[in-house]
């Protein structure tokens, strides 16, 4: 099961143990220049507020509804990190682990490849939280990362356009 929650998305597997639920949030933070340095990790200022693509069926495309999902508002000019919250496992004291795929445009933002489905560990196309606690940006190659940010869908600058030369899915 899915659920909005404070901002957050909570997957829970009620079937599979009690404690397997994770929780996804989308950290705002600085966007850092596209100048092929290397800069720190910048600082999370915090979620951005999530909201269903159905309470606003009257301004979005059609194609978004037909999908459905959340939709999140963020600015050129801001970037976004995911962060992997997994619930404790009460009588162990360890964290239920999860295995996590995301994607951009149906593009592996862990691998930079086209989506595939089913994990894949040569090359891995997901991280395993608790152990990896967030993804702050989509691989572009070996050691380097791009920060996920907000670009207009058509304009040639998503990853997708950049990799599949179309426009098709957008969003994460």
């Amino acid at each position: 099961m899915i659920e909005l929650r404070r901002d957050s998305l909570t997957f829970s597997f009620p079937e599979v143990h009690p404690q397997a639920k994770l929780e996804i949030d989308f950290q705002r933070t600085l966007r850092i220049p596209d100048d092929d340095k290397t800069y720190p990790l910048p600082p999370g200022l915090g979620r951005f507020p999530l909201r269903h693509v159905d309470d606003f069926a009257a301004n979005v495309p059609s194609t978004w509804l037909q999908r459905g999902g959340v939709m999140l508002p963020m600015y050129q000019s801001e970037a976004m990190w995911l962060n992997f919250s997994s619930a404790t496992i009460a009588d162990r004291g360890v964290s239920y682990p999860f295995a996590i795929k995301v994607a951009t445009g149906k593009q592996c933002a862990v691998t930079g490849k086209a989506w595939t489905e089913g994990l894949r560990r040569s090359p891995q196309n997901y991280v395993v939280s608790p152990t990896q606690p967030w993804l702050d940006g989509y691989v572009v190659e070996k050691g380097l990362i791009r920060q996920f940010v907000a670009m207009p869908l058509g304009a040639g600058y998503s990853a997708e356009e950049q990799i599949t030369g179309k426009a098709e899915f957008g969003g994460v």
